[in-house]
């Protein structure tokens, strides 16, 4: 029988004096509740009532055992109450990974404006340039791109779409010269990340079709802040996210190449364990990194970039 209620109805009985009071209380039959003590003394090994044809006592086990489950099922009513409570009103720490310039770039405003608004959750940020592993981490939500996700473990939503920038500094083009078709990279000096960041060639679109390059590293680095310095000094021509380079090319410090074509376009998603029932928490804010990417993305976008600086969208790699 189940040994909780079990414990609950003991309770009743004592309290009631009876097995018929608390078995009504509890809307079983009498002789269920019957069984369930008997069960209760079974596993014991003790007896917790005396009996007599005319009047129900507790025995001396009897008495220290109300005490003490008595304030364990107050204790547990209370755990009950909270977590509940913690699923109608977002608390607590709230575990977060996302890829690192990603998150030094978009993510203080986002985290910013959901605390304002839920001062009672505690953002905990990790910028990983990894997968993560949610459930082994023990992380509730996860800033994601689309190729990163693995297994069915995981639930993802969409955020916002990227894509990627081929760009070079002046000085760099003014030695070396500008390329005006993909396969002209190979004659260049390309600062890469590496091939399980970027996911091998590189695949150019345009009106005449798709160009598939694998351009000669001059450079390789897993983070593009990295790579972004790099071609802010001359070294060589990068493929950087539009977000990152997008105040260089306005100032000119960067120059964008190959804009007649495009690179794929890449979806970043807000991901978190898959689970029938989400915490207050986790729910509201990945109601709200939604909300916020589709209201006020504050990200550069192909059409409005190419307008004022002729480069390309968001990103394409976790970096």
């Amino acid at each position: 029988m189940d040994h909780l209620q079990s414990i609950k109805l003991f309770v009743k009985v004592a309290d009631f004096g009876s097995f018929s009071g608390a078995a009504n209380a509890m809307d079983i039959s009498r002789a269920v509740a019957t069984r369930h003590i008997a069960d209760l003394e079974g596993q014991l090994g003790t007896r917790l009532f005396n009996r007599t044809t005319r009047r129900l006592s507790l025995t001396e086990s009897g008495q220290v055992y109300l005490e003490r489950v008595r304030q364990i099922l107050m204790e547990l009513d209370d755990v009950e109450r909270m977590v509940m409570a913690r699923n109608r009103e977002p608390v607590g720490i709230l575990r977060i990974a996302a890829p690192v310039v990603f998150g030094l770039q978009n993510l203080a405003l986002a985290l910013h404006t959901y605390t304002q608004r839920y001062p009672k959750v505690v953002p905990d940020l990790t910028l990983v340039d990894r997968q993560v592993d949610l459930v082994a981490e023990r992380i509730d939500v996860a800033i994601v791109i689309t190729r990163q996700m693995s297994g069915t473990s995981a639930v993802a939503r969409r955020l916002t779409t990227g894509c990627m920038t081929v760009c070079a500094a002046p000085a760099y083009i003014e030695r070396h010269g500008k390329p005006t078709h993909p396969g002209h990279l190979d004659k260049h000096q390309c600062l890469s990340l590496p091939d399980e960041f970027r996911g091998g060639d590189l695949e150019f679109t345009n009106a005449a079709g798709t160009v598939q390059v694998c351009p000669p590293n001059a450079v390789i680095a897993n983070n593009t802040a990295v790579l972004r310095q790099f071609a802010l000094l001359g070294t060589g021509i990068a493929v950087l996210p539009s977000y990152l380079i997008h105040n260089d090319i306005l100032r000119g410090t960067l120059v964008p190449l190959l804009s007649d074509y495009k690179l794929p376009q890449f979806e970043i998603k807000v991901a978190y364990p898959a689970r029938s029932h989400l915490s207050a928490k986790v729910r509201t804010f990945i109601d709200h990194l939604i909300a916020y990417f589709a209201e006020s993305p504050g990200l550069p976008t192909s059409e409005n970039t190419v307008n004022n600086s002729k480069h390309m969208c968001l990103q394409l790699e976790a970096a």
